[in-house]
């Protein structure tokens, strides 16, 4: 993931010192890593909960894409609303100034998360002047207020003037803070530039998304058995079936943390192309598509359909709405998959951020697809599916059988995997058959 500094803030000059930040002219942006550190081993995978590892862990584990970060010329770097080992991210003085700025030599500003100081207490806010001694004198730089910021200058200003927190560390970050506005050159240009606005949702961009999205599936099942796959799928057919809650509907293939915090349900959330509108653009023009999001029994029994596609998955969400201990699809999913593909030839695909139960349902699919979240350009899908492209994706993260196993890693002594990491099948494009 750190590959993304250098498309955001330009590519490090040759003889740039380890640490110090870099933006390279108005066309660019500063980064930001987060969350660090350790936000991603939580207990149980719950949003600011408490990562329990020793300190050899969270750096071997945890670290090293704040290391790789700081190497690529970061600018800043955000602190998590997570503990280590019981303590605050955003109180801790020795992983935020001893180890990040003083070890690391990260030159950067560090920034709180929105109301990241409020949450050092429990409840938050609960004792606001202990937040921001803590928060500040472990090193953050920057902090996020989006509401009452004069309560908290008031704060910070009683806390310098009694010598709570010294002037040294308002300097610190001051220093930091101008460091980055003058590497983006903000004092001459202060507004941002306009040029590249008619740039956003250009063809050019909205074609790098479709391959990215082609490129980032991964089939998990093909058939019954190499020798008789299902994928790619015929163009021509005399009628098919487009099903799921999923295939009509971009609010879901965008998910959280895209124009609204937790997403969308429909299509007016923006431009973009859905999965069965891909379908409808793909197959021959003979080819009937019939769509019913959640078909029962009687529905299927009275068709005659050459293949479904059914396209299922999780709403939106972002952050602690996405905690989830079951991590099973909403309904209708399970049902449309059920009476589908208990009927009909079919390729399941499943629009997640995450692995969720797909194992009792595995049987039942002739073809089964993670399609993740494919955001505006549902083409791409399509793309893949009728064989313009082969499937080329490999699992990131492994996909388990039940919940029960969670957490479950690579190497574990009892590594029972539904698929395991870096697994994918593939397909040779069709045109070249």
């Amino acid at each position: 993931m750190t590959e993304i500094i250098p498309g955001l803030q330009g590519e490090l000059p040759a003889n740039s010192r380890k640490g110090i930040p870099f933006v390279g002219g108005n066309k660019k942006v500063a980064a930001c890593a987060k969350h660090y550190v350790g936000d991603g081993g939580t207990t149980r995978g719950i949003n600011e909960n408490n990562t329990v590892i020793n300190r050899h862990g969270l750096l071997s584990i945890h670290m090293p894409g704040y290391y790789d970060s700081i190497i690529k010329g970061v600018a800043t770097i955000m602190v998590s609303y997570s503990s280590w080992n019981g303590v605050k991210m955003h109180a801790n003085r020795d992983l935020v100034t001893g180890f990040l700025k003083n070890t690391l030599h990260f030159r950067g500003f560090v920034i709180s998360d929105w109301e990241g100081n409020d949450r050092i207490t429990s409840p938050p806010h609960a004792n606001y002047s202990y937040s921001i001694q803590a928060g500040v004198n472990a090193g953050i730089d920057m902090v996020m207020i989006p509401y009452n910021y004069t309560e908290f200058i008031d704060g910070l200003t009683s806390l310098v003037k009694n010598g709570i927190i010294p002037m040294s560390r308002i300097d610190d970050a001051v220093k930091r803070i101008l460091r980055v506005k003058f590497v983006m050159g903000l004092f001459e240009e202060p507004l941002a530039d306009r040029s590249l606005v008619d740039q956003l949702g250009s063809k050019e961009h909205r074609e790098l998304a479709r391959e990215a999205v082609r490129r980032s599936l991964v089939l998990l099942k093909n058939g019954e058995s190499a020798d008789v796959p299902l994928l790619p799928l015929p163009k021509k057919a005399s009628k098919i079936l487009v099903a799921g809650s999923h295939a009509d509907n971009l609010g879901y293939q965008c998910g959280g943390w895209t124009i609204e915090w937790q997403g969308l349900s429909g299509n007016n959330l923006t431009e973009g192309t859905t999965i069965l509108s891909a379908i409808k653009n793909t197959v021959d023009p003979q080819t009937k598509v019939v769509y019913k999001e959640n078909p029962d029994a009687d529905f299927m029994k009275s068709n005659d359909f050459s293949y479904a596609i059914v396209v299922v998955g999780e709403h939106p969400y972002a952050e602690t709405f996405g905690d989830s201990l079951n991590l099973t699809i909403p309904d209708p999913g399970p049902s449309a998959i059920t009476n589908v593909c208990g009927s009909v030839k079919c390729v399941v695909i499943v629009i997640s951020g995450r692995p969720v139960v797909i194992q009792p349902y595995v049987p039942l699919m002739d073809a089964l697809v993670a399609a993740w979240l494919p955001g505006t350009e549902g083409q791409g899908v399509a793309d893949v599916l009728f064989g313009d492209y082969g499937f080329t994706g490999k699992l990131s993260r492994t996909w388990f059988k039940t919940v029960d196993q969670l957490p479950m890693n690579v190497g574990d002594a009892h590594y029972d995997p539904l698929f395991p990491f870096g697994y994918g099948l593939t397909t040779t494009p069709a045109n070249s058959n």
